[in-house]
């Protein structure tokens, strides 16, 4: 049996989702955290002793000139994503960047061109893609026994005020369009197979100190005929995060995280459809193995650039109807 190399990964961003892949990256065979990355040092080396990783720096250029560094996990703010993930292929590092890539069409491209010149892995937290709830309906249609009629969904928090997911004050502000949105544009043209050739969008008022729009629509059709309603609000007193509804041909399945049910409510057992019931650890299981393997990973940013042109183009719609 060939031992597997180790695969040496820099953790940047001591927030919410860092302690996410950190947590994630301990369950995975052959992975050594060697670095983690923050704003500021005192950060870094809090989380570093938090993660139990040795090393901390203050900022991402010091861990790029690291010889022991084979790859850079980002997930810091949205604003930061494009800049950095050029920094870590023009410094020879594969990179997974979380969900988004980036914040306009231009500089998603330049990462694609960058990856594209490099030959490095480049993928992007698009982790709908790993949700084995949503892995149990795929399997459904590439095995040709269910066909997506509409996609309806509902992406929900609570953020009037600019706080993170640990309910802590953020230095950077959230987007309904270019963040959570670009989820469920990525998962309907993915689980369809099926590239989307309309989208539509409305948005309600700005949040006069946010200074972004707190609820939006999107409507969305496939070339296939299928199509996805998503409604997005930072407004939503009640139950948060995203839930799907999936209405086919042969059936109406409930998607909330990685729980599945029926269109009558009734639990469906998605714990045997892969390794991990956690979504960010099975995306980061296909990040360490395209490495290993020398291979294009699932969410690569050559899959998932044309969801950042569907955002693109509807960017330029809520903006000629802009006030």
């Amino acid at each position: 049996m060939t031992e597997q190399k180790t695969v040496r990964i820099a953790l940047a961003g001591g927030g919410a989702f860092g302690a996410k892949h950190a947590a994630a990256l301990r369950r995975i065979e052959g992975v050594e955290l060697v670095a983690a990355v923050s704003s500021r040092l005192e950060s870094a080396r809090k989380f570093a002793a938090e993660q139990g990783i040795d090393r901390a720096a203050a900022n991402l250029d010091e861990v790029l000139a690291m010889d022991d560094v084979d790859a850079v996990i980002l997930a810091t703010p949205t604003q930061l994503h494009a800049a950095q993930t050029l920094a870590c292929l023009e410094a020879g590092k594969h990179v997974q960047t979380e969900i988004p890539l980036a914040d306009s069409l231009a500089d998603a491209e330049a990462c694609l061109a960058a990856q594209r010149r490099t030959g490095l892995v480049a993928m992007v937290g698009h982790t709908r893609r790993f949700n084995p709830s949503h892995q149990w309906v795929r399997r459904r249609i590439t095995a040709g026994e269910y066909r997506i009629q509409q996609l309806d969904v509902q992406t929900y928090f609570f953020r009037r005020t600019n706080l993170n997911a640990l309910g802590q004050a953020r230095s950077w502000t959230d987007h309904l369009l270019w963040h959570h949105a670009a989820h469920t544009v990525d998962l309907f043209a993915h689980q369809t197979g099926s590239p989307i050739v309309q989208a539509n969008a409305i948005q309600g008022p700005i949040h006069p100190e946010l200074g972004i729009a707190m609820d939006m629509s999107i409507q969305l059709r496939a070339e296939n005929g299928a199509i996805c309603t998503l409604s997005l609000s930072f407004n939503n007193d009640g139950p948060l995060g995203t839930f799907f509804r999936y209405i086919g041909d042969t059936g109406t399945y409930l998607a909330r995280y990685d729980d599945l049910y029926t269109g009558k409510d009734e639990p469906i057992d998605v714990s045997g459809v892969d390794v991990s019931m956690d979504g960010i650890e099975l995306q980061d299981r296909e990040f360490v193995a395209a490495i290993r393997e020398g291979r294009e990973p699932n969410a690569s940013i050559a899959q998932v650039l044309p969801c950042y042109r569907t955002l693109a183009q509807l960017e330029q719609q809520l903006r000629a109807v802009a006030p």
